[in-house]
């Protein structure tokens, strides 16, 4: 039998780090550091912009995300804690 699979980090906290580090990258870009399908990294995104976690704003022909280091994280044990402190702590 081989080994279950998981991760410590979901893939909406690994696309908020990742938009974190590279403001400026394209979600392929994102989708590639995450370690997903562009398809995925677009649904991730749009609930992390639908949460207030991640701003969309359209730059030419291509949106730009920027993270919202002020909300709160969703877990009711964390709830007090900014964003920023997860980020920080991983080394964004």
């Amino acid at each position: 039998m081989s080994p279950r699979k998981w991760a410590f980090l979901s893939s909406h906290g690994v696309v908020l780090l990742e938009v974190s580090r590279t403001p400026n990258a394209t979600v392929r870009d994102l989708a590639e550091r995450a370690q997903l399908t562009e398809r995925q990294a677009h649904r991730v995104l749009a609930d992390l912009v639908e949460e207030g976690y991640v701003t969309r704003e359209r730059v030419g022909r291509r949106n730009q995300y920027r993270v919202n280091y002020d909300a709160s994280m969703r877990l009711p044990n964390f709830a007090t804690h900014p964003v920023r402190e997860l980020l920080d702590a991983l080394g964004r």
